[in-house]
């Protein structure tokens, strides 16, 4: 158990250290414009990345299960232009009847 922590305090002094080293870096300057936009994207595709590897990612394999079927309900509820709580419960409801019947 003490490798777990050793390795969590590890990801979080480097986590700091890339914090500051920001504002340390550019100082009082604004980004330049092509920065800030890749910047601005970041967010989302870390988001979208570690949506993809916890609902169809298995260790080092790919797994296709009623989590699937979820993820396709509420992107196309979402390419419809659901309200949010249609896509939620949507795609919950998906899933549960996907493992209901398997």
């Amino acid at each position: 158990m003490t490798g777990v922590w050793v390795t969590v305090a590890v990801l979080a002094l480097a986590t700091a250290v890339l914090r500051l080293a920001g504002p340390l870096t550019v100082g009082g300057r604004p980004l330049p414009a092509r920065a800030l936009i890749i910047v601005e994207l970041l967010a989302s595709a870390l988001l979208a990345a570690l949506v993809m590897v916890e609902t169809f990612g298995k260790g080092r394999s790919l797994t296709l299960d009623a989590r699937a079927l979820g993820v396709a309900f509420a992107a196309v509820a979402l390419w419809r232009r659901a309200p949010m709580t249609v896509v939620v419960v949507g795609a919950a409801v998906v899933t549960a009847v996907a493992r209901l019947l398997t």
